[in-house]
């Protein structure tokens, strides 16, 4: 007798039943990374109008036929876990981990690396067009130089040990908040973090063995040039162009240091044009701060970390960089110590993953410098901002995406704006 599925509480029924299976053809790709199909199931004139009901399958490409199972439904979409492929892509490719489709941290090893690259900026160009209703070009993105054993830095995770399971020590599950799958090598982690992974792990293992941990936790190995770095507040050091950056190991820094000189000098260029003075908010440890110097008369970083702030501090004197001063401000008075005319100023902001808040976007456009280059990691996030940014006066002038995490959903996002209207 077949095994009853218990179906989630607030599991919607329709126009799927759960775990229904389903075959259908994938049309696109998401910027989340799922293959996107659609279906006619349903009598809604509107999903008519759009060709179907929308389906989100992840690890199957365009032009794919796939056999999906449904675990849920939305008001607009459902989502299901991929079960066959029927008819492949032309464009799929063996993807080189065993833990891909299980693992959460890639979503693209199947797809040709041109191919993930065309599809990111189809993607930011769709975007643009529904979150904002800007219709602007979408530069090719610039691609990593590796893309395998690209990443500088790994956080590994372990849960509460436990006497009746193995200890997995690794990243989330795909589609889970909660599981960990057990990682012994990644083929997106530098080759050095890589040779350090089983030690760090054989150390894990036998101290949980020894009822050391009471909880999970979380590992770090980052790569510099001196070796691997598995202490969070161990001081390390990073080269970016002639440029020496020292910070926590702990600490953000961006983690693919072979793509990193040719984006840093692109947001470079397009800040210094007809600008005088440079404002970076979100300065951190003075990555674009330092890096920017150069191209302008006086640069100002501005940092609500103390301790971010210090790191700058001190890595501007150690360039031996005069021209830059870093101010410690409070998150509701990112601007009020900056003396530069902002007719003169270009500001380089580079956010959290959640974008800018409301309160940073209001102070930045009563400063309203000419012009401003906004990077991001989301650039779902980043286009939301530049509706606010088109209401106070700000023309998009260049939209280029750079390929720092290749396999993978994620995408680093160049904007430049300048003002037009006051």
């Amino acid at each position: 007798m077949p095994e009853k599925i218990k179906i989630p509480k607030h599991f919607r029924p329709e126009p799927f039943s759960y775990h229904e299976v389903i075959e259908l053809k994938i049309d696109s790709l998401s910027n989340l990374g799922a293959g996107v199909g659609r279906i006619d199931r349903t009598a809604s004139a509107e999903a008519h109008r759009e060709g179907g009901w929308v389906v989100f399958v992840p690890f199957c490409l365009p032009g794919e036929t796939v056999r999906a199972r449904i675990w849920k439904n939305e008001a607009s979409c459902s989502h299901a876990d991929l079960l066959e492929v029927l008819t492949p892509s032309p464009r799929r490719q063996e993807p080189r981990c065993p833990l891909f489709t299980t693992c959460g941290g890639c979503q693209y090893q199947h797809l040709d690396y041109g191919e993930q690259l065309r599809w990111k900026r189809q993607q930011v160009g769709e975007l643009l067009q529904r979150m904002a209703a800007i219709d602007h070009p979408v530069e090719e993105p610039v691609p990593s130089p590796v893309p395998w054993h690209y990443r500088s830095k790994i956080t590994p995770h372990f849960q509460k040990p436990r006497p009746d399971r193995e200890l997995n020590i690794g990243f989330l599950a795909t589609g889970s908040r909660r599981r960990i799958v057990d990682v012994p090598h990644c083929p997106i982690a530098m080759s050095e973090l890589n040779e350090a992974l089983p030690i760090e792990r054989k150390r894990i293992q036998q101290a949980a063995s020894q009822g050391k941990f009471r909880k999970g936790a979380t590992l770090l190995l980052r790569a510099t040039a001196v070796g691997v770095h598995t202490n969070p507040r161990e001081v390390v050091e990073e080269r970016v162009g002639d440029l020496t950056f020292r910070f926590l190991a702990g600490d953000f820094f961006q983690n693919n240091p072979f793509i990193l000189p040719s984006f840093v000098d692109y947001v470079a260029r397009e800040a210094a044009l007809d600008s005088r003075f440079l404002v970076d908010t979100y300065c951190g440890s003075g990555l674009f701060t330092l890096s920017l110097a150069r191209h302008f008369e006086e640069v100002a970083g501005v940092e609500v970390s103390e301790s971010s702030a210090d790191w700058a501090r001190q890595n501007a004197n150690e360039n031996k960089l005069h021209n830059v001063t870093i101010l410690t401000a409070s998150a509701e008075h990112i601007f009020k110590e900056i003396p530069f005319p902002a007719a003169e100023t270009a500001v380089v902001i580079d956010p959290p993953r959640k974008g800018c808040g409301p309160e940073f976007l209001e102070q930045l456009f009563s400063y309203g410098p000419h012009r401003v280059v906004y990077v991001s990691c989301n650039p779902a996030t980043q286009i939301r901002d530049l509706k606010e940014f088109n209401a106070r006066g700000y023309s998009l002038l260049k939209v280029q995406p750079f390929d720092l995490f290749p396999q993978t959903k994620h995408l680093e996002c160049v904007v430049t704006l300048e003002r037009t209207r006051t």
